[in-house]
């Protein structure tokens, strides 16, 4: 067949899918027809090809008939596949080249170690002087097959050996002395470096960090030099070592590395740095060269070290100013500040400007009334006011607001500066708006005499109906004669002024409620907490913040923005009483789903034995938050993270416990439990006939924090929620164990009951999807009972309005409900199990089933950790609370449901209080 009819045939036949594929032909139809058009076009390519070999070289025809030639045919779905599954196999033998390499690198270095035990050491190997000139303190012995996955050498191994066969980069360092400079360089290149803490006497005599290089048949040792080599081991245009092929630039980076070394500690050595920076960065953006290197990092590191770094930097001029404000906003530094020294993530907008402030003038206050617990809208409000007057250089003053006797009590004083103590708020100073008082009713006569107020003796229920219509009270306008006799009986206390009340003349026809002639003096004849019955009238909150705001000097009052509507009446009393004129700056209020914020409820609360007292760990005060497991540390980091905000939210308490977390999560060791209720055991084949421990670091990211003996068996136990999701011939990942494939599962009545799998420890355990917690089943196991608390109310959004008696929960006389749930968890090593009581939970949530709860018990065994856990439901984090043995820790693991059944990701819990006598309390 000649070439044009066989391209006639191609152009037929794609007419006709053409033709198939619009009319909506069937899909083996349109297949059928695509295969016999690619089938057309080959036939007509190999025609061509043919007849240009047959044709001389150089001959003209020849242009024509390759201009004939079809374009080759696009892959289909099926080709793609099978491409990127002949890929994936590649990979896979890759990978599997490198880690039989390494495997037989680890083991001729195992031999080697053993030879040089035999022979007393020797050159170079292990056993005697490795190539980093570390002296091991023993010798590895051989592992049994099924041993967890990374265990390394066994027991008779020295517990922090320098790793065998690391894939990446580990950085070694004692949990004491951080290589800080070599954290920062290593994320100023962007190179990922897993940080080990580890016990310092487990590193080179003499040295502080060591960094294993992949592989780890070589390492360095010293920050400097570590950092160095990561910034050596960069691209050379991103300019960590200075100006690219700039040998000058990189000698400079060198020489303010050695000068800040030598400069001592931060706060000897910040003046002669910022006076230098100053100098040397006039005319430049970075220290060296044309983007931040490593003299960048070490100059911020040291003044990142210091209480205030902002304000030093900010005092220093504009142009070290500019420079900290660059480099604190690259994202390598805001790593690093995350890392070592616990900046919140993502920390809000704070360096809000103030209006009208000045540098080193400007003075906040927060002023609390005494009549009940500092709560966390207290807390936000407390934490601005003191990071402001931080961030001018100013001071704050704490005023408590003790103007109405009749809630307020010393009690609540002394705890309110207790908490602001707790919290490393410290106020410039203390004072009372009672401290004021005489000078308060000097100037309330002069109103009455000036015309700006009144006495009102109306009943209160006509003033609030005269309000409400925005009608002038009948008594108003009253003579100031009168006004003055009705103020004296009122001072008096008598039957006539206790009927009374001073009012201020503003406008009784406004649209805004607050200024339709506001009450500013009431009388109250119970005795004052500190004035006693010195006095039977007191000024509202609303006249007496703006008269001791001018008079205390501060300059701005920070404003929860529920008082936006008063704000006008703040502005109106100091400019009617000539007063200096305070700036005022609102920020968002704090609401939390079925959460009180009001002191007057929360009161009624405690009086009526709904809870505990104000420390109620259900309660929104820091008394509370703290009791239930908050730290100090994740509580700032919330606060600060809304920035000075004026949006309102009503939030969860899941972010909250989500800080608190990030806080402890690097300090507290981790254990593992399952609820009793619904554990389903899987059979493991390839494991050792008997339960066999393992002593392993009780943090897999520091090792500083001890040891905790892990046991493993043929048998293990899993979550029923767990077990559930899994499918037969699954491959699932142990928790620090390795994977495992699940052949069979057993089900009895639609109920499954047990798992057969094969341990497959050389599976990897990033191709797995499920992560499951377990635990051995063997006699060493435990029963906990954990008490988990539900909220004080079932009313997410709870309004002012709201009546407090129909949204709570609970009868009268009785706490809300509780639910105690029944875990297992593994007995602490060397320890006879004592007494167990239950502990206040950490929950915020509850009413759905809790997760993998982890416990432990208090144990009476010397030497042994004493450790006690809570429970809690949904994956927030508490404290760890410390116990009377010196060495112990009590803590727990508990993990979160989640849908993908990955309810590994441990968070860290409070433990219970172990008292005197070894038993444990309840927190």
């Amino acid at each position: 067949m000649d070439i044009e009819k066989l391209e006639a045939a191609a152009a037929a036949q794609g007419t006709t899918v053409k033709s198939l594929k619009t009319s909506g032909a069937g899909k083996e139809e349109v297949e059928a027809a695509v295969a016999g058009l690619v089938a057309a076009k080959k036939a007509l390519a190999d025609a061509i090809t043919a007849a240009l070999a047959a044709l001389p070289e150089g001959a003209p025809e020849a242009e024509a008939l390759k201009a004939k030639l079809p374009p080759p045919p696009k892959p289909s779905n099926k080709d793609k596949k099978a491409a990127k599954d002949g890929d994936a196999a590649k990979e896979a033998a890759r990978k599997a080249a490198e880690e039989q390499k390494l495997a037989a690198r680890a083991k001729k270095k195992e031999a080697a170690a053993a030879k040089g035990v035999k022979e007393g050491g020797g050159k170079g190997g292990p056993a005697g002087k490795g190539a980093d000139g570390a002296k091991p303190d023993g010798a590895a012995s051989k592992a049994p097959a099924a041993k967890p996955n990374g265990s390394g050498a066994a027991a008779a191994a020295p517990v922090h050996a320098k790793p065998m066969s690391n894939k990446n980069y580990e950085l070694h360092f004692g949990a004491a002395a951080p290589p800080l400079l070599a954290v920062v360089a290593a994320r100023l290149v962007r190179q990922e470096v897993a940080l080990r803490r580890v016990d310092p006497k487990a590193l080179p005599s003499g040295c502080d960090s060591v960094l294993y290089l992949p592989g780890g048949s070589r390492s360095l040792r010293g920050c400097g030099a570590i950092a160095r080599y990561f910034a050596r081991l960069a691209p050379p245009e991103l300019g960590a070592y200075g100006a690219a092929g700039d040998a000058l630039s990189a000698s400079e980076v060198d020489e303010w590395i050695e000068w800040l070394s030598a400069s001592g500690p931060p706060a000897a050595a910040t003046p002669p740095l910022l006076a230098r920076l100053a100098r040397h960065l006039r005319m430049r953006s970075f220290v060296t060269g044309h983007a931040a290197s490593l003299a960048d990092a070490a100059a911020w590191l040291l003044l990142r070290q210091l209480p205030a770094p902002d304000k030093a930097c900010s005092g220093a001029g504009v142009h070290v100013a500019r420079w900290w404000g660059c480099v604190e906003a690259l994202p390598a530094f805001k790593e690093a500040a995350q890392l070592l020294f616990g900046a919140a993530k993502d920390a809000g907008s704070l360096e809000i400007p103030l209006p009208n402030a000045e540098r080193g003038k400007v003075v906040t206050r927060f002023a609390p009334e005494p009549s009940g617990h500092l709560h966390i809208g207290h807390v936000k409000a407390a934490m601005l006011s003191a990071h402001f007057a931080t961030q001018y250089e100013g001071k704050m003053i704490l005023r408590l607001d003790d103007t109405n006797p009749s809630k307020e009590k010393g009690d609540y004083e002394t705890a309110i500066v207790g908490d602001l103590q707790r919290l490393d708020i410290l106020p410039a100073k203390v004072t009372h708006t009672s401290d004021y008082f005489d000078k308060i009713l000097k100037l309330a006569t002069k109103m009455l005499q000036d015309g700006v107020a009144f006495i009102d003796p109306s009943p209160k229920e006509e003033q609030q109906a005269l309000r409400l219509q925005r009608k002038p009270s009948p008594h108003r306008d009253a003579a100031v004669e009168e006004n003055l006799r009705l103020w004296a009986e009122m001072q008096a206390g008598s039957a006539e002024g206790v009927k009374c009340c001073m009012r201020a003349k503003i406008d009784p026809a406004s649209d805004n409620g607050a200024l339709r002639d506001p009450t500013i003096f009431r009388c109250n004849l119970e005795p004052h907490h500190r004035t006693k019955d010195k006095y039977k009238v007191y000024p509202t909150y609303d006249l007496a913040c703006p008269i001791v705001d001018a008079w205390e000097g501060v300059t701005h009052a920070l404003r929860d923005r529920q008082y936006s509507d008063r704000d006008h009446q703040y502005v109106w009393f100091q400019q009617a009483l000539q007063l200096r004129k305070v700036d005022l700056w609102g920020f968002s209020r704090i609401n939390f789903v079925k959460t009180l914020l009001s002191k007057r409820k929360l009161q009624w609360l405690v009086d009526e034995g709904r809870a505990d007292g104000w420390d109620d760990p259900r309660f929104p005060t820091v008394a509370g938050i703290l009791r239930r497991g908050m730290t100090v540390q994740g509580l700032k980091a919330f606060i600060l993270s809304m920035g000075a905000s004026k949006n309102t939210n009503l939030m969860g308490w899941d972010k909250i416990w989500a800080f608190n977390k990030a806080v402890i999560d690097p300090s507290v060791p981790r254990y593992t439990a399952l609820l009793a209720d619904g554990l389903v055991p899987l059979s493991l084949e390839g494991a050792p006939p008997a339960p066999f421990a393992e002593t392993m670091a009780a943090h897999p990211k520091d090792e500083s924090l001890g040891k905790k003996v892990r046991f493993f068996g043929p048998t293990v136990l899993l979550q029923a929620e767990d077990a559930a999701l899994i499918a037969e011939g699954e491959e699932v990942t142990l928790m620090s164990w390795g994977n495992a494939i699940v052949r069979k599962a057993v089900a009895e009545n639609g109920s499954l009951k047990r798992l057969d799998g094969q341990l497959h420890l050389e599976g990897s355990v990033k191709s797995t999807k499920k992560k499951l917690t377990w635990l051995a089943d063997t006699p060493d196991l435990v029963d906990v009972e954990l008490v988990d608390l539900d909220f004080l109310l079932t009313k997410d959004k709870v309004e002012e309005e709201d009546d407090i008696k129909q949204a709570r929960r609970g009868a009268a006389g009785a706490h809300p409900p509780t639910r105690r749930v029944s875990t297992r968890a593994p007995r602490p090593h060397a320890a006879r199990c004592s007494t167990t009581t239950p502990s206040s939970c950490t929950a915020a949530a509850a009413r759905r089933p809790c997760g993998s709860c982890a416990a432990a018990t208090s144990c009476r065994s010397s030497g042994a950790a004493s450790t006690s856990a809570t429970s809690r439901t949904c994956g927030r984090a508490t404290r760890s609370a410390s116990s009377s043995c010196p060495t112990a820790r009590a803590s727990s693991a508990c993990h979160r449901p989640r849908s993908d059944s990955r309810r590994s990701r441990a968070a860290r819990r409070r433990g219970a209080r172990t008292g005197a006598d070894g038993h444990t309390h309840k927190v």
